[in-house]
This record gives structure tokens, sequence and C-alpha cells, in this order.
């Protein structure tokens, strides 16, 4: 089967005061039909970036430096910004971490998704309105005549997020990246935003990237998992096989610290930091933090191989296992 999505070796820098970030170093990544991909990693592992990437929407101060990013047989990359408006919110859209910061202030909920459905579709505002309508009972808010009216100061973060996941889904999209969508939540909405997430890609047969910090998360959604790492790829697998035969350090870490039910002693954490991407990384990455590491780890940075049935890892040690 075709992917839908593959991004090849993508690169992405950011111009700072400090000097220049580089925040993907060669990201490798592949989503297929019908497919939820999570991409999990600690917090400046490159998870945000790779989705903005995918959409164009990186901040001015960024540069793509190398790669390329291949939906349905096009490269976005090599897209002019019109041809690009035309996928992006409609063949791809997002779900963004902060929802009232993803909607504007000024205006009526309502008219923000059903003026996203005119710009895409020959559709008449009273027919926008319909489907806008439709979307909001579909999410699960009560009384959509009400809510259509409402400004977003005026809705809990709950209700918002739901908003936020009508607009990215009312177009039917063919890919759905949503980045931490439940992280701003208390723990009971978590679980519902989860279930709704999971209820309608599936119904809409759209693939989805899931980017979250939280593997347990990501076994609740995902069929395949990505881990990231300092701009890189680090592990690539079916969900079960990553859960049951991690075979990177870091993967390792993250799993031993997911809090088990009925443990009394300390939480598990792995000791260290993500290294600063404002130097040049020799080896890999991970190695100063590894209770693996050996000395060709800190002198040479290991490819991602395929250790077989698409089970893929980054790490001398653990290649061949």
């Amino acid at each position: 089967m075709d992917p839908l999505l593959d991004v090849i070796d993508l690169h992405v820098q950011f111009r700072t005061l400090r000097g220049i970030v580089r925040a993907l170093r060669g990201v490798f990544l592949r989503v297929y039909p019908e497919e939820v991909l999570a991409l999990v990693g600690e917090t400046g592992s490159g998870k945000t970036v790779t989705g903005l990437s995918i959409l164009r929407l990186l901040d001015p101060s960024a540069e793509i430096t190398k790669g390329e990013i291949i939906f349905q047989g096009k490269d976005l990359l090599l897209l002019p910004e019109k041809e690009m408006l035309k996928i992006r919110g409609k063949d791809i859209t997002m779900i963004f971490q902060e929802p009232k910061a993803a909607l504007n202030p000024v205006m009526r909920v309502g008219d923000q998704i059903a003026e996203a459905l005119i710009e895409h579709e020959e559709i008449t505002k009273r027919e926008a309105r319909e489907r806008v309508l439709e979307y909001l009972t579909l999410v699960g808010l009560p009384d959509p005549e009400r809510i259509y009216k409402m400004y977003p100061h005026e809705m809990s973060g709950g209700m918002a997020q739901r908003i936020v996941i009508a607009m990215a889904l009312i177009h039917n999209p063919k890919l759905v990246i949503a980045d931490e969508p439940t992280s701003s939540l208390d723990v009971t909405i978590q679980a519902q935003i989860i279930d709704l997430i999971k209820d309608l890609v599936r119904k809409t047969g759209a693939s989805s990237i899931f980017i979250t910090h939280d593997l347990g998360v990501a076994a609740e959604l995902a069929d395949r998992i990505e881990v990231m790492y300092a701009g890189k790829a680090v592990e690539v697998g079916d969900i079960w096989e990553i859960f049951e035969r991690p075979l990177h350090p870091y993967t390792e870490g993250l799993l031993k610290a997911i809090p088990k039910l009925g443990d009394k002693g300390e939480l598990f954490s792995i000791e260290g930091e993500i290294p600063s991407l404002l130097k040049q990384i020799n080896g890999c990455a991970f190695a100063p933090r590894c209770p693996y590491a050996e000395d060709k780890c800190f002198s040479e940075e290991p490819p991602l191989v395929d250790v077989g049935g698409g089970h893929l890892v980054a790490c001398h040690l653990r290649v061949g296992q």
C-alpha cells in the first residue's frame, strides 16, 4: 500500500538571538491511509515542528533546509502558496494544543467554522450553517443552536476543544494532525476528547498524526508509534511491537516512566535532559543519558535501521537483536 504522506529527511532550523537551532535533523515519517501514527517524545524533541512543517505553518524565523514532504504524490514544499491554501484546512487539518488560542476571539464560533466551509467548498451560507450545526452535535455539544452563537471566551476548555475538532473534521480531511489536544484539559475531559477523536477519525476514514508526550495516550489511539528525540526518530513500529519489545533505550525509559496502578515506590525518570540543539551533536544524541552507551555511541550517529516487520531503531547496540 502506498503511503498517504511520506516525509523524507526533513531538516528545519530556526534563527534565534543565541544562534541557529537545528530543530529537525533528518526526520523520516510515513502515514498510510486510515492509519493513526503517534509521534511521542519529551518536550523539545521536534514533534510539533514536524506537524507545522507538514502544513507549512512555521514561524518566519524557521527555514526548511532539506527534505521532501510528499502528500498524495505531490511535494508540499514545492507547491506555490496558492496551491497550499487549497490543501491546508481541507485535505490536511490540524487540531491545536491550545484551542482558545486557535479561535478568533471576536467571531462567533459557528461563523468561524462556516467561514472555512464557504472558503473551501461551493456551498451557501445556509447550507454551511446546517452542516456546522450537524458537526456541533457530532462532537457532543448540547444545544448546537446556542453554541453556534457563542464566543470563545464564553466556553470551557473542553467545549473549545470540541469546536476545534469540529472545525478540523468538517471537510472530511484525508489527514488530521492533532497536537497534544488534551494537554490543557483535566483528566476526565481528556478521556472524553481522546475517545471522541478516536471515534470520529475512524468514522471519517481519515489518517491521523497524534502528537503526544504520553505513551499511555498513544496506546489508546495509535496503530503505530514513532519515538522522537532531539529532532530525529529513534524508534518506529507497530503499537504492540513497541510496547512488548522496545529496542531503543530512550523508548525503554519512556515506558518505565508510565505510572502503574499499585506502585508505591519512586516514579522512574530518565536522568539528564535533551541536548541543546544550538550545538552540533556528534554521535547518538541520547548517549549522554543512556545507561548502555559505549565509546562508539559518542562518535558515530546510528542510522535508523529496519530490524524486521517494519520495526525501525537507531541504536548501535540494538541493531540485529
